[in-house]
């Protein structure tokens, strides 16, 4: 028999669209001769749909809908995924349809309740096994986390299925897919059973989900694999209950993923949310390069704008490489001086300034020029519907090391679960595509040019050694004394943990960003604004 993996990109709530994906996914596997076709987890309504699943109305047009698609579905089987109530509890459920029926349902068992993922607020979970048979084939049916489970693969050999097929909805984060591997072969050691996975492709608000969907045979190997950051539909073909054959695509390497994933999520967010285009101040710095790529990339030139708005601290080749940027990817761009508004903002305040303690001045001053520029975005935003991108990185927002109101302001920020040091190797990547960004900025000392000969390392340790520190302590867990124990100098490893729960007002203030690794300082950092701890 063979079987098509639907790896489809859905929007949560958007019934009709991914109704139309799933429609087509099933026409497209019918002509190519399938008997049956998987689609990702939730595909139906979306994943995730959040708070819209404690709202009747929606938990109602979706069962409406799974009604519609199913009086829709002939001469192929079809597996969706969707919310499903029974006995006034919602499950996170995926079903077998066929020929206007439905054939079985599974609700999920093992509920996700991390950093990322809160299941239990919206799910009950299932508590019962389910198989199908297709073919002459039995499969066992699971969704989301359920395939992490051994002894949930080995209840469903014991049951008698031949096949797994695991249904999920996994966000990417940096070599998640070494994970996938790793879990689903292991289940697979376990059972001596074939499986094969689905995940949906698409940015989703913080989340990117890189599909990368693929299928193992009984002894573990690889023997299909879709492609990451795409929409895709691939045809396995199943030979006696166990030798499965397929076609696999080659998938990107680390930096290439990253920044893949940075390109598809910025475009469905500004797609899905049906906005004209997006507005980037440039700096003439490494970090506004990057965003600068990726949205041309992500967006086209057409639908991407620039300004460099030079304070009596901006260095002339600072404006010469932002215009050159601006020319190498073809977009408007636009110079603002701020000298005159700075001029104005200091003597309106100047009386008011010198009767408050002289402590702050510097940092005062400095802020000042990142608000008037903050200020300056947000009203060409206001006038051409675009978004504002914010250039600010991990690293910065981490320790604070941006202006609330200023640099920070924004609607979504493609940088900010991507360290300092990571920039400039995704700037690397970027010009072996394409040499799009001027050595120049890749070579000179990183600086936001708020006063005179100011560099970053002026007021933060080199980043290769604060990159370290966050990665370890917010990544990883890490305490300070075992930071320390890494060879790092203890006054230099307490200031930075001081700094980034200092910080944490500024982060809530943020605007949401993409999320690469596997803990960002979006959905997955939680912390309070006020603590005595660490002392």
């Amino acid at each position: 028999m063979k079987i098509a993996l639907a790896q489809i990109n859905c929007t949560p709530g958007d019934l009709r669209g991914n109704q139309l994906k799933i429609l087509h996914a099933c026409r497209q596997a019918r002509e190519a001769g399938a008997d049956l076709v998987i689609t990702p987890e939730m595909s139906l309504c979306g994943y995730l749909a959040e708070d819209w699943l404690l709202r009747r109305e929606f938990v109602q047009a979706c069962h409406q809908a799974l009604t519609e698609l199913t009086a829709q579905v002939y001469d192929v089987t079809l597996i969706v995924g969707h919310p499903h109530n029974m006995n006034g509890n919602l499950f996170n459920a995926v079903s077998a349809v066929r020929d206007g029926r439905l054939l079985a349902t599974h609700c999920k068992q093992h509920l996700f309740s991390d950093r990322l993922q809160d299941e239990r607020r919206y799910f009950s979970a299932g508590n019962s096994l389910c198989t199908f048979e297709c073919s002459g084939i039995l499969f066992g049916l699971m969704t989301g986390s359920d395939y992490r489970h051994a002894a949930h693969l080995q209840s469903l050999h014991a049951a008698g299925a031949q096949v797994l097929l695991a249904v999920d909805a996994s966000p990417y984060s940096i070599d998640s897919q070494i994970d996938r591997y790793q879990i689903l072969r292991e289940g697979i050691t376990q059972t001596g059973l074939p499986a094969v996975y689905i995940n949906p492709v698409g940015g989703q608000d913080e989340l990117v989900f890189d599909g990368a969907s693929f299928a193992m045979d009984h002894s573990g190997k690889l023997v299909c694999q879709l492609p990451a950051f795409q929409e895709a539909l691939a045809l396995i073909a199943i030979h006696g209950n166990q030798s499965i054959f397929g076609e696999c695509s080659t998938l990107p390497d680390q930096a290439g993923s990253i920044y893949t994933a940075l390109r598809l999520g910025l475009h469905d967010f500004i797609t899905k949310n049906r906005l004209p285009g997006v507005l980037i101040g440039l700096s003439g710095g490494v970090d506004s390069a990057l965003v600068l790529a990726i949205a041309v990339d992500a967006l086209g030139a057409e639908r991407v704008r620039t300004v460099m708005m030079p304070s009596p601290y901006t260095a002339d080749i600072s404006i010469q490489d932002a215009q050159t940027m601006a020319d190498n990817l073809g977009v408007r761009h636009a110079g603002i001086p701020i000298t005159g508004l700075f001029d104005q903002f200091q003597q309106a305040l100047q009386a008011e300034l010198q009767a408050c303690s002289d402590s702050g001045t510097s940092a005062t001053v400095e802020n000042l020029q990142a608000r008037i520029r903050g200020t300056l975005l947000m009203a060409l935003a206001n006038q051409s519907g675009m978004l504002v991108l914010p250039t600010s990185n991990k690293s910065e927002t981490a320790v604070g090391y941006s202006t609330l109101y200023g640099d920070m302001a924004g609607g979504f920020s493609i940088l900010k679960d991507v360290s300092k040091t990571l920039v400039y190797r995704l700037c690397h990547y970027r010009n072996q595509i394409s040499p799009i960004i001027p050595q120049r900025i890749l070579q000179r000392p990183p600086s936001a040019e708020l006063r005179p000969g100011q560099i970053d390392q002026d007021s933060l340790p080199p980043y290769d050694v604060l990159d370290a520190i966050i990665e370890a302590y917010v990544e990883n867990d890490l305490s300070a004394a075992e930071i320390i124990a890494m060879n790092y100098p203890e006054e230099t490893v307490r200031r930075v943990l001081r700094m980034i729960h200092s910080s944490e007002y500024k982060r809530r203030q943020a605007a949401p960003g993409i999320r690469i690794t596997r803990r960002d300082f979006g959905r997955s950092w939680r912390f309070p604004l006020t603590s005595g701890f660490p002392d």
